[in-house]
């Protein structure tokens, strides 16, 4: 049995959705279903009892150790997290609650546990923390990218918050003893991706006929990763990572956002032409930057190849042409998503004038 956290989440659902694809190992679903949290990715599992799904927050110390007492998972695997920088800009405090307290008291809980365990459930016991290359802050164009080793230099109050969360997992492992792993990952992108992101937001907006919003220049540079790719990565990290380690999870493809959204956009013209035979590039709008945003981002995935073996199976254009096709073919899974408040908060982050 593990114990997932956030796991109706974009990565969370995906990385469910995988393991059961390949284990039979139960999994205890802990997830809060905040507006990103959506159990309509995990549908396919409705009925199988090897997926345990349980409302809660890791904020909720009770709650957690009432779990961990009464299902004893081998693994907890943390992905719950406020995961989105215009947000925290907007309202840093929730992500300030989540990440970093919630982190500590999931910890908290979890170190209880790995106390009571008996010498071989403790000796075999890991906590896996999912973070984000974020918390290394941003690089130049000539800049090598983010190793494990590079110093954190958090600039928003998302990354700021994750960093602290990960220096918590740090200090637990040091402290305590506590068999933690960490790994930091580039942008991931993929299916089930709630469309305030770059990806699905410009493909639901050049769907709907909707500008796509670019911030600045569009020149801002991040690497992409897979997230089936990802989750492959976890697994490996999971049941081969060093107790202590950070390992840097990376997909070597860096593209500027302007470039991502160009393709994008040809991506879309050739699987489903807009009526007017008018190429969806036209509909690319370019809005006031944000407060503090990064240049560049780029890691370093050179170690998790070196020392666990793993690396990408998808390039970027292999996994933004199979991302693609899965919205076309899921168009009511982002209308149910895209309903109600999300529609005054694109509003709000983009400006009235989209």
């Amino acid at each position: 049995m593990i114990l997932v956290t956030g796991a109706a989440g974009f990565i969370g659902s995906n990385f469910v959705l995988d393991w059961l694809a390949q284990s039979d190992e139960p999994v205890v679903n802990l997830d809060a279903l905040t507006y990103a949290g959506n159990l309509e990715n995990l549908a396919s599992l409705e009925g199988d009892t090897r997926h345990i799904f349980i409302k809660g927050s890791i904020d909720d110390f009770d709650l957690v150790a009432k779990l961990l007492a009464e299902y004893q998972p081998r693994a907890i695997i943390n992905f719950a997290a406020e995961s989105h920088v215009d947000r925290s800009i907007h309202g840093p405090e929730d992500f300030i609650q989540t990440n970093i307290v919630g982190t500590f008291h999931l910890l908290e809980a979890v170190r209880a546990y790995w106390n009571g365990l008996e010498d071989e459930a403790k000796a075999s016991f890991r906590f896996l923390h999912v973070s984000t290359d974020e918390v290394y802050g941003s690089l130049t164009k000539e800049d090598p990218a983010f190793a494990e080793t590079n110093r954190y230099e958090p600039n928003s109050p998302y990354s700021a918050s994750k960093a602290a969360s990960d220096h918590l997992v740090r200090a637990y492992h040091h402290t305590y003893g506590l068999p933690v792993l960490t790994t930091n990952c580039s942008n991931n992108y993929g299916p089930y991706h709630f469309p305030e992101k770059l990806i699905p937001l410009v493909i639901h907006n050049a769907l709907a006929g909707k500008p796509l919003p670019i911030y600045g220049d569009g020149q801002q540079i991040r690497d992409w990763l897979y997230v089936k790719d990802h989750c492959s990565a976890i697994r490996c990290v999971l049941e081969a990572g060093k107790l202590g380690e950070t390992y840097n999870i990376g997909g070597w493809n860096e593209k500027p956002n302007l470039d991502v959204v160009h393709t994008l956009c040809a991506i879309l013209d050739q699987l489903s032409p807009r009526a007017d035979k008018q190429p969806y590039k036209t509909q690319i709008t370019y809005v006031k930057d944000r407060p503090g945003h990064d240049r560049r981002y780029a890691i370093d995935a050179s170690k998790i190849e070196r020392e666990l073996g793993w690396k990408p199976a998808e390039t970027f254009e292999t996994g933004i042409q199979k991302t693609v096709q899965w919205y076309l073919d899921n168009q009511s899974w982002v209308n149910n998503v895209t309903s109600g408040a999300y529609q005054s908060w694109v509003g709000k982050q983009y400006c009235a004038e989209l």
